[in-house]
């Protein structure tokens, strides 16, 4: 069994897309997808962990009810999509935590960082989502790219604490599900979802996954709310770097994700762990 989280973000949410827009009143759009989201996930027989924008739900309550209604989990995006290593940002996250609970009635037991910012320097996060009742994270990338990545660290889960987050610490306070790499040119790479899942070839994708499988390891893969509604993206005027890596073969997402679910079992964090505990 695979883990799959859906990153629900709103257009305005990717790192690429914020640094060009200015202070404006950003309208939310790409929430208007959630029943086609839920659609897709239900006639697949499909569950899966909505890492959800907090500023969503302040938008659109209904959003967590069509979620745990389908049977699926509600974990935590922070409020705004910030990076852990935004100035100050160390001082506000507890916060943030405990309004994200309020609003979900304590549901939610998982974490992603945005644009998988958990690093050495922001492991403080760790300590805090432990305080307030978390009991898992999936924001460390095996491998190094220019936004995020933690080469060293494990492939398979493992137990993480804000002194190691590399290596497994029996002692440590959360889960970690690293998220799925794999090898290209004898490099390790991202393959488990965004820009890579839209531009690696699908057989990449596909034999990683099983050599995970092989070893009994889950695959932990995830999508963006906005590439599987890309009718509900507009495109902002970018660089041309960032406008390939945001927009590249965006409609092609859900197709590929279909073929890759259809070929392989996927569930929830919260499933995976339950199931994981009663055998």
């Amino acid at each position: 069994m695979n883990l799959l989280g859906i990153d629900f973000e709103d257009w305005f949410h990717p790192e690429l897309i914020q640094k060009y827009l200015n202070s404006d009143k950003k309208e939310p759009i790409v929430i208007q997808g959630i029943d086609k989201i839920l659609n897709w996930l239900r006639k697949t027989e499909t569950y899966a962990t909505f890492f959800m924008v907090g500023e969503l739900l302040l938008a659109k309550p209904e959003l967590l009810d069509k979620i745990l209604d389908g049977g699926h989990e509600i974990g935590f995006h922070t409020m705004y999509h910030t990076r852990l290593d935004s100035p100050d940002y160390k001082e506000k996250f507890g916060d943030e935590l405990k309004r994200f609970a309020e609003m979900t009635s304590r549901k939610s037991k998982g974490f992603r960082a945005p644009s998988f910012s958990l690093s050495k320097d922001t492991s403080w996060a760790i300590d805090t989502l432990s305080e307030n009742n978390y009991e898992y994270d999936s924001s460390i990338v095996p491998a190094k790219t220019k936004l995020y990545g933690v080469p060293n660290a494990e492939t398979k889960p493992y137990k993480i604490s804000s002194k190691e987050i590399e290596r497994n610490n029996p002692s440590g306070p959360l889960l970690e599900f690293p998220l799925l790499t794999t090898k290209l040119f004898g490099k390790s790479i991202p393959a488990a979802g965004g820009f890579f899942i839209r531009t690696l070839p699908l057989f990449l994708i596909e034999n990683a996954i099983q050599r995970n499988n092989n070893d009994g390891i889950p695959a932990s893969l995830y999508v963006h709310s906005w590439e599987l509604t890309p009718e509900f993206m507009p495109r902002v005027s970018l660089s041309i770097l960032d406008r390939f890596v945001t927009y590249h073969n965006l409609g092609k997402t859900l197709s590929r994700m279909d073929k890759i679910i259809k070929k392989f079992k996927f569930t929830s964090f919260s499933r995976f762990i339950s199931n994981q505990n009663n055998n």
